[in-house]
């Protein structure tokens, strides 16, 4: 596979500083439980949480639905929320956004908990397969081509470490791994 820079590392710290200002001005005076969804969203979360200015709690939950470059179908919970969201403000920080069917899942299971709010932050709003509408009251890049990997973003649990996010693609004469 060969992969090519879609947004380099300066310009996603950027984006997620204008989140973390944003996010600060719409959480003031509350303490929000941010909930970050594992393992994708962690370097986007960590990066974020650093740049909002209000008090926060951070939790994480595991969810499941990829093999390889394919979902599933099904969306497993591996992690549930360990503090408790009943009565608290509670947003979502989510690495991408595709078909919307894992965070469809996840926002059906936290407002079974009884948040005061339930808002969602993602990276990557990916359009070209959505399959169901979800409100998302921060995004940080709308995108809609091929495979992404990087800043997190993984194919089989690599990539996730490099600083931009990249579009995989095939290299002429077929497949190469």
């Amino acid at each position: 596979m060969h992969r090519r820079l879609l947004i380099g590392a300066p310009d996603i710290e950027r984006r997620v500083q204008e989140l973390g200002a944003q996010i600060s001005r719409d959480y003031a005076g509350r303490e929000p439980v941010v909930i970050g969804i594992l393992k994708g969203a962690f370097i986007f979360l960590a990066d974020l949480v650093r740049q909002v200015q209000v008090p926060l709690l951070v939790d994480f939950v595991g969810l499941a639905s990829y093999v390889g470059t394919q979902t599933s179908g099904e969306v497993r919970l591996t992690k549930g929320v360990d503090l408790p969201v009943e009565g608290r403000h509670v947003l979502v920080v989510e690495d991408i956004v595709d078909t919307g069917l894992t965070l469809a899942r996840l926002l059906e299971h936290l407002r079974a908990m009884g948040p005061a709010s339930l808002a969602v932050c993602a990276l990557v709003d990916k359009l070209e397969r959505r399959q169901v509408e979800l409100p998302l009251n921060y995004y940080g890049f709308r995108l809609s081509e091929g495979f992404l990997v990087g800043y997190g973003l993984d194919c089989d649990e690599r990539y996730r470490n490099l600083p931009g996010i990249y579009v995989l693609e095939e290299e002429a004469g077929g497949r190469h791994d």
